[in-house]
C-alpha cells in the first residue's frame, strides 16, 4: 500500500501517544471536570445519547446497542492499515481511550504553543460531557491471515451476502472496523469523527461513510422514514432481559468462543429510497405495501400504531395482503418468533446523485444473536415483496460487535488480540 496509507509502526505509535499514555488513563489529555464519569448530578435531565451509557462507559454490554436513535449519527467502515498485531493491539486501545476522553469530556490538554490542539475545537473550549455514544464493530475480514485471528472468528460472521434486488456498490460495503457515532447534534458527532480519526490515522484508514439523522415523532410515537411511514413499530422490548438473551446477546455456546459472549451481530444496510417515484404513488397503494396506515402507523385491520396485527383472522391477505411488508418482516408465528430482530433505523440525505436525482433513504442497522437465524431468514422472506420497485440496497456490512469493557483498564477486543 501506499505510504500514505500504511504508516510504519514508529509513526502509528507516535500517533497514539498523543491520545495518552494507554488505557489505565481513561482520562489522559482531558481535565475532567466536577463530575465522575458516568453519574448525574440528582434531579439532572438527560438526552438519549446519555441515557445509552447512563451508569459507565463500562459494562457488560455495549450500552448504546440497546439505546434508542439519538437525533444524529455517523456510520464509519475502516480498513485496517497496521501491519502487525502489536500494532492492532495499539489501535484498538487507542480507539477505546478516545471513546472514553469524547464520552466523559472536560477540558483539553494544554500540549503546547508549538504542538496541534489537542482537541478541533468545534463543540468551544470545554468538551460537553457524556453526550455522545459509540457502538464498535469488527468485520469478517479482520480474521483474515494479517493478525492470526482466524480461529477466534466469531461462530456467525461472514462478508454481507448480495441478496435478489440488491444493487451493491463495492466501495460502500464491508470493513475490517466498523464505528457508529450516536449523540443529539450533528457537530457533536463531527466532532467526535474528527477526533476518531485523527488519533488513529496510522493505524485504520475510513473506507466508507454514512451520516443519518432520526425524525422527531409526529405528530407522536414513533418516528417516520422518507416514505413517510412510521419506522421501527414492532421492536422487541429493550427493557425484558429475557427477550435480550434469546435475541440479541450471544451466549457462551453454540460454537462461539469464549471471548465473544456478551457481543452481538450488526447488520447495517444502506438503502436508497427512490422517492420521485413512491411520490408518484397513490396512498392507498403505498399504505397496502407497507400494511399499515400512513397517518397513524396502525395496521391496516386495526386503530392505533401498537396493535398488533391479527392474522389469523385474515389467512387470504384480504385485509393486510400476504405480501405486504410488515407481514413478510414479521409473521408473528411461533416458528418465526426466534428470527426477530432489534431493529435502528436511521434516515439519510447525501443531495443529489450525477443524474440528478435525490440521494436519500434509510441507514438501517440491526442486532441479533444470529445473522442466518434472524436477519437473513428476515430478508430472505421480503424478496420480491412489491416494496422492492421503491427501494435499492446500495451497501453496508456484517459486524460483530464485542462485548463491553471490563473495567478503566480494558478495551474493546482485549480478550482477541
Amino acid at each position: 500500500m501506499t505510504e500514505r496509507l500504511r504508516l510504519s509502526r514508529r509513526r502509528f505509535l507516535g500517533l497514539t501517544a498523543s491520545a495518552g499514555a494507554g488505557a489505565v488513563a481513561a482520562a489522559s489529555g482531558v481535565r475532567v471536570g466536577t463530575a465522575a464519569a458516568g453519574t448525574f448530578p440528582d434531579g439532572a435531565t438527560t438526552t438519549s445519547a446519555e441515557k445509552m451509557q447512563l451508569t459507565s462507559f463500562e459494562g457488560a454490554h455495549q450500552a448504546a446497542i440497546l439505546s434508542e436513535p439519538t437525533a444524529a449519527t455517523a456510520f464509519l467502515s475502516f480498513d485496517v492499515t497496521a501491519e502487525s498485531k502489536p500494532e492492532l493491539r495499539d489501535l484498538l486501545r487507542t480507539v477505546t481511550e478516545r471513546m472514553r476522553i469524547l464520552y466523559r469530556g472536560g477540558l483539553p490538554e494544554n500540549l503546547g504553543p508549538a504542538s496541534p490542539p489537542d482537541d478541533n475545537g468545534i463543540l468551544g473550549p470545554t468538551l460537553p460531557s457524556q453526550q455522545v455514544a459509540f457502538v464498535f464493530g469488527l468485520g469478517s475480514t479482520l480474521f483474515d491471515d494479517r493478525f492470526g485471528l482466524a480461529s477466534k472468528r466469531p461462530a456467525k460472521l461472514t462478508e454481507m451476502q448480495t441478496f435478489p434486488n440488491d444493487n451493491l456498490d463495492p466501495a460502500q460495503c464491508g470493513g475490517d472496523l466498523s464505528i457508529q457515532v450516536c449523540a443529539e447534534s450533528s457537530d457533536t458527532v463531527l466532532h467526535a469523527v474528527r477526533d476518531l480519526t485523527k488519533h488513529t490515522r496510522g493505524g485504520m484508514q475510513p473506507r466508507w461513510r454514512l451520516d443519518g439523522f432520526k425524525s422527531p415523532p409526529r405528530p407522536s410515537g414513533t418516528p417516520r422514514n422518507l416514505l413517510g411511514f412510521k419506522d421501527g413499530i414492532a421492536n422487541p422490548s429493550t427493557a425484558d432481559d429475557a427477550q435480550m438473551n434469546k435475541l440479541v446477546w450471544v451466549r457462551g455456546s453454540a460454537g462461539e468462543p469464549a471471548w465473544a459472549a456478551g457481543g452481538t451481530y450488526l447488520v447495517a444496510r444502506v438503502i436508497r429510497m427512490l422517492v420521485e417515484f413512491w411520490d408518484r404513488v397513490s396512498l392507498n397503494e403505498q399504505e397496502t405495501m407497507i400494511g399499515r396506515r400512513r397517518a397513524s402507523g396502525a395496521p391496516l385491520d386495526a386503530n392505533a400504531e401498537f396493535d398488533a396485527p391479527d392474522y389469523a383472522t385474515d389467512p387470504q391477505g384480504l385485509v393486510i395482503p400476504l405480501n405486504a411488508h410488515i407481514r413478510l418482516a414479521n409473521p408473528r408465528t411461533p416458528a418465526t418468533a426466534a428470527d426477530r430482530i432489534l431493529r435502528r433505523g436511521y434516515n439519510y440525505d447525501r443531495g443529489i446523485d450525477p443524474n440528478g436525482n435525490l440521494d436519500m433513504g434509510l441507514l438501517f442497522t440491526c442486532y441479533q444473536q444470529d445473522i442466518e437465524r434472524q436477519f437473513v431468514a428476515t430478508q430472505t422472506r421480503l424478496i420480491n415483496e412489491p416494496l422492492t420497485d421503491y427501494i435499492s440496497p446500495i451497501g453496508g456490512g456484517y459486524f460483530f460487535c464485542p462485548p463491553g469493557l471490563n473495567g478503566k483498564a480494558d478495551y474493546f477486543g482485549s480478550a482477541l488480540v
